[in-house]
């Protein structure tokens, strides 16, 4: 099974995507003039703005959720698994992917909120909502919609659970399957409380796992400082293939930076829109912007804590394509959670091991409860026109069987199935924010001229000739019979 999904892989995570996420990156930095530069002020006020509603949750809860599903496993073991096949410099193209990615964030969050939908008195949507909406493809947002339940509910819960299982045996000798029936139990809790405890959950255990993460690797950054030029200048140099030792790998370290960087931070990838459309904002610019904020988030903070932690310590190693090694920094260790268990154990004896570990436990499972909210997202519109309960409750039973099997199967099947999963989703989505591109930066030059003019903005979406976009229309209506309403009581 596991060389069957490896060559599909091959095919689906072929030069094309790379070119494709960096490529759309790139056109949404230019023709936006750099939004994730302009408005960084802007993006970091606007996180704290707005307040939750019978229909949706804050703009802070929003991106707890979308943190939820951007900071995972992929921030920890995807670093190290990344190192080890492209060598440091796969943490450059890491970085170069969160910073072109954050354009593409704001493009498909904007764009989510634009045409976000009121289903059960709850706001939904995302990719399968403005691919019908907006391109009038109804047949494209299908096939995302299957796409991207079957790749959140079934392929990709099993790579955080798996990395869960492996931090917990490598830090407690826990077995896997006890680890598996946890999470399970744990799992079934949150999955049946609906979108509103998810939104809490992801609200209050989010901001503590990574701002706790950060600390411990600015603590071990501090007591190493003296290397960190050095570490600075093996990352670039290794990008751009300067160096001897890592030179060979060039076209290996822009692979598996890409491929990690897009499968941690998801910029393009479609899942960020879900959580987002979920906020009850004024404006969909303003959701936009904070998702954009959200990847410099997870992976220049998060990403960059776990690579600085290896890299300084060097507790990693580096294979060559044919499986050589190039550099040997470990023992005995499996790439993945062990090398940054190792790497803190070193520093912090009895301390490290198990901090990572429970560091992977709240990063991955809230990971899999943000999955959970994607995949019932494109339920729910599959089943707007024809109601079948049914679908839900199978995607639960699936949500926890995936997440069971995840954790007592070897790492590489689990990463291989994630791997699949995030590659299908961003070729669909990508094709599809290249397409509504116009929509979203319409959205934006009518979000800066507000602001400009000293407002807090208002979206009306016929003033801005976009169509289909039904919430706002009459959201729009009743703010200006409200107004009259006014006008009229003071005559």
């Amino acid at each position: 099974m596991n060389d069957l999904v490896n060559a599909i892989n091959g095919i689906v995570w072929s030069p094309a995507l790379i070119a494709l996420c960096l490529g759309a990156g790139l056109y949404f930095s230019v023709r936006s003039r750099f939004l994730q530069l302009r408005h960084l002020r802007e993006m970091v006020r606007l996180m704290m703005e707005g307040k939750s509603s019978a229909e949706g949750v804050s703009s802070f809860q929003a991106l707890a959720m979308t943190l939820a599903g951007r900071v995972g496993t992929g921030n920890i073991a995807g670093v190290a698994t990344a190192i080890t096949f492209g060598g440091p410099g796969a943490v450059f193209w890491m970085w170069a992917v969160a910073f072109l990615g954050a354009s593409s964030a704001f493009v498909e969050s904007t764009l989510g909120q634009v045409y976000k939908e009121q289903i059960d008195r709850e706001f939904r949507g995302g990719p399968a909502f403005y691919i019908e909406k907006g391109l009038g493809m109804k047949w494209y947002a299908w096939i995302f919609a299957v796409v991207t339940v079957f790749a959140t509910g079934v392929l990709l819960p099993g790579v955080q659970a798996n990395s869960i299982a492996e931090g917990l045996r490598n830090a407690t000798g826990i077995d896997a399957n006890v680890t598996a029936a946890l999470l399970a139990i744990a799992l079934c809790f949150i999955i049946f409380g609906g979108v509103k405890r998810i939104a809490h959950f992801a609200e209050i255990v989010v901001p503590f796992m990574a701002l706790a993460y950060i600390i411990v690797a600015c603590v071990i950054i501090f007591l190493n400082w003296q290397q960190l030029p050095g570490v600075l200048s093996l990352i670039f140099s290794s990008a751009f293939g300067l160096d001897a030792g890592f030179g060979a790998i060039v076209g290996l370290a822009i692979q598996w930076g890409v491929k990690r960087g897009v499968y941690s931070n998801e910029a393009g990838q479609g899942t960020g829109p879900h959580a987002s459309s979920a906020a009850e904002v004024s404006h969909p610019a303003k959701q936009g912007l904070v998702q954009g904020f959200s990847v410099y988030i997870d992976t220049l903070f998060v990403c960059s804590a776990t690579a600085f932690m290896l890299l300084i310590t060097g507790q990693y190693n580096v294979e060559g394509p044919d499986g050589t090694a190039i550099h040997t920094g470990v023992h005995g260790v499996a790439s993945g959670p062990g090398y940054v268990q190792t790497a803190l154990e070193n520093v912090m004896p009895g301390f490290g091991s198990l901090f990572v570990a429970l560091a992977l436990l709240f990063f991955a499972f809230t990971t899999i409860v943000a999955y959970y909210y994607i995949a019932e997202t494109n339920i729910a519109y599959i089943n707007r026109t024809v109601h079948r309960p049914w679908m839900t409750l199978v995607l639960k039973v699936c949500m926890i069987g995936a997440t069971v099997y995840g954790a007592v199967k070897t790492a590489d099947v689990a990463w291989a199935l994630g791997d699949l999963g995030v590659g299908l989703m961003a070729w669909l989505n990508i094709a599809a924010i290249l397409l509504l591109r116009n929509v979203a930066f319409k959205c934006l030059r009518d979000y800066e001229a507000q602001r400009a003019a000293g407002k807090d903005p208002e979206f009306d979406p016929a003033a801005l000739g976009i169509e289909r976009a039904d919430y706002w229309v009459k959201r729009a209506a009743g703010r200006r019979r409200q107004g009259a309403e006014a006008v009229a009581a003071k005559v």
